[in-house]
């Protein structure tokens, strides 16, 4: 297998890259080497050194602990609980939450064999356990998997005596009833506020 091969055969493994924007990404690299293709094989040459996972909340940086975690103007007392990286960075990116987060790394899901071992779920319980925090806020998807994950975490979390919110779900922004399914307009209808 030739070098250009394995590139094509490595991009086409990354999501939304098939074998035929593989090829194209390749071939682009290719022409661009000196501006895009050095610098790129650098940059993935640091991550893998220097890109570690927070032992305290399961994001990750180049730090432990992570940037957001050693930041002083977080709020201590507010824990966010999301499934995945992506949705601690889509939510940090979005400015909306000032607290900590806590990365479970995935959902519970019987189907695949993932259960509460294979998750944070017990580091998340000591960490919700500890004086400063007041809320625990769980972000997840709203899945079946997600939101069976939010209800075991619930139920764990329960004698803690901490309180324990969600995430409202419903009707986005820019959304037409007519065009929502039952279980979201549902859900919105349910969650209705003055």
């Amino acid at each position: 297998m030739t070098e250009i091969e394995r590139l094509i055969r490595l991009l086409a493994r990354l999501p939304g890259l098939g074998p035929r924007s593989a090829r194209r990404a390749t071939l682009h690299l290719i022409k661009k080497r000196d501006t895009l293709l050095e610098p790129l094989a650098r940059a993935l040459s640091d991550a893998v050194h220097n890109i570690r996972t927070c032992g305290a909340c399961g994001n990750v940086d180049t730090t432990d602990p992570c940037a957001i975690c050693r930041d002083p103007k977080r709020d201590p007392s507010l824990l966010c609980v999301v499934e995945d990286v992506a949705d601690l960075w889509a939510m940090d990116r979005a400015d909306i939450f000032s607290g900590r987060f806590h990365v479970l790394g995935g959902t519970l899901s019987a189907l695949d064999g993932v259960g509460p071992e294979d998750l944070t779920i017990a580091t998340l319980i000591e960490r919700a356990q500890a004086a400063a925090v007041t809320e625990v806020i769980l972000a997840m998807n709203m899945t079946v998997d997600g939101q069976t994950t939010a209800h075991y975490i619930s139920e764990r979390l329960a004698p803690t005596g901490v309180r324990i919110t969600q995430l409202a779900h419903g009707v986005p922004v820019g959304g037409e009833l007519d065009y929502l399914d039952d279980g979201t307009l549902s859900a919105a209808f349910r969650a209705r506020h003055e």
